[in-house]
């Protein structure tokens, strides 16, 4: 009920205002000349901001193909290094690097690639295994031990103080034999 009364005098109280207004202030009369807004010249909205230059990739170049150096010459400029540094000789103060040696082998595909890399794996069984040295180890903590929970006492319900029930015997429905 308390939300019909509000509705009542809120409504109420805005259309009473509304007749207010309508009272107090004068009506506009319409013009005598209507006109559409198409007579009206577009607007045109026009930025400063301009936007990026517009960015091309062009598909139709290969990119060029980065040959990494074989292992053979960079294991001997290591090796070259590392004499260098034995013999206790000054090292100069730029070293110079031989230009990488093309790889005699031709390109070859990634089947035959791929191939290669499963030759190189170790052959024992026992590489794939993980060996305790590889293994982490996992602490776990020792559980919790929280102490039992006691049983509730079960206590009886205390009657309450109301009234009586009344029982009443109801009168037969359609004049004493009815059984349905």
């Amino acid at each position: 009920m308390p939300l019909l009364r509000y509705f009542l005098f809120v409504g109420g109280t805005l259309i009473a205002l509304l007749f207010v207004a309508n009272a107090a202030f004068p009506a506009m009369p319409f013009p005598q000349n209507l006109t559409s807004v198409s007579d009206h010249p577009p607007v045109r909205i026009h930025s400063d901001r301009k936007l990026p230059e517009r960015v091309v990739f062009d598909t139709s170049v290969t990119p060029p193909q980065a040959s990494a150096a074989p292992a053979a010459a960079t294991a001997q400029l290591q090796a070259q290094v590392q004499a260098q540094i034995q013999a206790s000789v000054p090292a100069p103060a730029t070293v110079v690097a031989q230009a990488p040696i093309k790889p005699v082998t031709p390109e070859i595909s990634a089947k035959a690639r791929v191939r290669e890399a499963f030759a190189q794996l170790p052959q024992d069984q026992d590489a794939f295994e993980p060996k305790m040295t590889d293994m982490a180890t996992v602490v776990v903590p020792e559980p919790k031990m929280y102490p039992a929970r006691q049983p509730l006492k079960k206590t009886a319900a205390k009657p309450h103080a109301s009234r009586p029930m009344i029982i009443v015997a109801q009168q037969p429905r359609s004049g004493g034999m009815a059984t349905w």
